[in-house]
């Protein structure tokens, strides 16, 4: 029977890790992004790899409700996900009492409510199914205050909590929920900084993180999976 990942901003980073390593193992692939080219480069590049999986790959602005109605009526027509990993987000630094007006908007917009309509547009038919897979990717940032985090560690703590609500409400029904809370990340958010490589965890760590959770038994689940540079936060 085929299976198959929604990975929401899957051109790059850490969303383009998770696909690539379920692709390997057969899963077909749902993804989007904000880039047109860059999707279509990716469905091209996975395609061209593996020829014995399906592709959707859709152009959409999930800070904006109607843009997640749009890719979630798309996957319903393709298939309903084995797994969804909410990984769409960004980061802008600031403090609170200073930061850019707008900036908590577009945080929470992109980062939370993004994860928010899409998973409450897909749940009802895992639900029926009674099965699925559901992570959200969120942060050290959803644990720790640290100056200049300002909306997005906002955003970040609000995911952490909507995850651990989700999980208790999808127990019955054998639904799984993992929060996935990654320190420093080497992708292009860190582009710039003058940091050696090696000072980062890489983005194909943290997609066998999910991964490895993903494949334990129906009745086990990784409620939650804090994983840091070995050196420690940057």
């Amino acid at each position: 029977m085929r299976k198959s990942i929604l990975v929401t901003g899957g051109t790059k980073g850490i969303g383009r890790a998770i696909i690539e390593r379920f692709a390997k193992e057969g899963f077909d692939i749902m993804t989007c992004s904000r880039n047109e080219k860059e999707l279509a480069s990716l469905q091209a590049d996975l395609e061209s790899r593996f020829s014995s999986i399906r592709v959707l790959a859709v152009q959409a602005d999930l800070s904006k409700k109607e843009e997640v109605e749009k890719l979630a009526t798309a996957v319903k027509a393709f298939a309903i996900p084995n797994v969804l990993v909410n990984n769409t987000g960004f980061f802008l630094p600031g403090a609170i009492h200073n930061e850019p007006e707008g900036n908590f908007e577009l945080m929470m917009q992109t980062n939370l409510f993004s994860a928010y309509n899409l998973t409450r547009a897909l749940v009802n038919e895992m639900i029926a199914r009674k099965s699925g897979h559901i992570f959200s990717i969120g942060s050290i940032a959803g644990l720790t205050a640290y100056p200049n985090g300002g909306s997005y560690a906002v955003s970040k703590w609000a995911m952490l909590g909507m995850t651990k609500c989700l999980r208790e409400e999808l127990k019955p029904h054998q639904i799984k929920v993992t929060s996935i809370l990654a320190g420093a990340t080497f992708t292009s958010s860190w582009e710039g900084v003058d940091l050696p490589i090696e000072r980062f965890m890489s983005a194909e760590d943290v997609a066998e993180s999910v991964w490895g959770a993903y494949n334990l038994s129906p009745r086990t689940v990784v409620e939650e999976i804090i994983i840091r540079p070995q050196l420690g936060d940057i």
